[in-house]
């Protein structure tokens, strides 16, 4: 039997520390939302010569490992997969129905498919550009291994899914049980009262055997009651 992760018991010291890890989080993700934003949303009037719509994926990622100085290569590479990250363990922590791999990486795709369209239209010097989609979306599948999956199971149940065995019932129906299900309570009742009085009614030949004794002993009394 699986063991209930210390964080889900249900005694007060162990609620008030998932409820202190709950508010952890969310300060966390309201943090990396302000960064997001700076990092993101800042018109840069210095690189609106520089910078150009991407919709290929792979080109960006491309021209990032054909330039000559490795740095420049691992600050937009690396830079990107980092921004991702934090959805990987926050996503998971504050909001359960997210959980899972594949839900994860959709979330954090379309979170940064919103801002990188909010770029190329509303930010100067910003540039719509699918691999940074693509990479944000790799460093959250990379948070979302390392820590997130860890996270959401101390935290949140289990999510039962359509493929898991059902657990057994805690208990087994008796004979009974089952018998009343499949003819009705009524019915049911009705039966094991006409069983019961069949259990105290006595045999018929002992009826028959009592019956001819008690004629045959009321006979003299009656002829006696006749007499003057």
């Amino acid at each position: 039997m699986e063991r209930e992760p210390r964080l889900r018991r249900h005694t007060w010291g162990w609620k008030l520390a998932r409820a202190f890890v709950m508010a952890l989080g969310f300060v966390c993700m309201v943090a990396f939302a302000v960064a997001l934003a700076r990092a993101t949303l800042v018109p840069s009037p210095a690189s609106v010569s520089l910078t150009h719509t991407n919709l290929h994926p792979g080109n960006s990622i491309r021209l990032y490992f054909d330039q000559p100085d490795w740095r420049d290569t691992v600050k937009q590479v690396g830079g990107n997969i980092v921004l991702g990250v934090p959805f990987g363990f926050l996503l998971p922590v504050l909001f359960p129905r997210t959980r899972g791999l594949i839900r994860v990486v959709l979330m954090t795709a379309l979170v940064m498919l919103t801002v990188e369209t909010a770029q190329g239209l509303l930010v100067t010097g910003r540039a719509f550009d699918i691999d940074d989609v693509i990479l944000n979306s790799a460093g959250a599948f990379l948070g979302y291994l390392v820590l997130g999956r860890r996270l959401g199971r101390a935290l949140h149940p289990r999510r039962v899914r359509w493929w898991h065995a059902r657990p057994a019932p805690a208990t087994t129906a008796t004979a009974a049980t089952v018998e009343e299900r499949r003819t009705g309570w009524w019915r049911t009742r009705s039966t094991a009262a006409t069983a019961s009085d069949t259990e105290k009614r006595p045999a018929s030949g002992t009826d028959e055997a009592g019956a001819s004794k008690r004629a045959r002993w009321a006979l003299p009394a009656s002829l006696r009651a006749k007499r003057p």
